[in-house]
């Protein structure tokens, strides 16, 4: 999996690099399809609250992208953020693919044609 790292107002250090390879190394795992995360780090210009970090993330997939943002004080908890709203869009897509096999095969074994006649 490629992570790409863009910085809007703010340096992308190595410490930020390693960081991120960390807590998104959990969604290599979760899903080994991705092929690359795009990842967005800005520092607000006109903040709400105390100089916002706002992180930007994008993970991709041969069949379908995933998109989360995250704004915290500093940079590792936004991060941090993202990664949690991640892994919880790649779970609940993840279930939905299991319902519907479930719901697949129960209807096949349901259905008037499969009917099995041993008369």
């Amino acid at each position: 999996m490629d992570l790409t790292f863009t910085g809007r107002g703010i340096s992308i250090t190595d410490d930020v690099r390693e960081t991120a390879q960390h807590k998104l190394q959990r969604l290599a795992r979760m899903e080994p399809r991705a092929t690359r995360v795009d990842l967005e780090f800005i520092n607000e210009h006109h903040p709400k609250v105390d100089g916002l970090k706002r992180v930007e993330a994008s993970l991709r997939t041969p069949r379908k992208d995933f998109f989360a943002h995250a704004e915290a004080r500093d940079v590792p908890s936004a991060l941090d953020d993202v990664a949690h709203k991640l892994e919880r869009q790649l779970r609940d897509h993840h279930g939905k693919k299991r319902s519907r096999l479930h719901r697949g095969l129960e209807s096949a074994h349901l259905s008037p044609g499969a009917t099995d006649d041993t008369e």
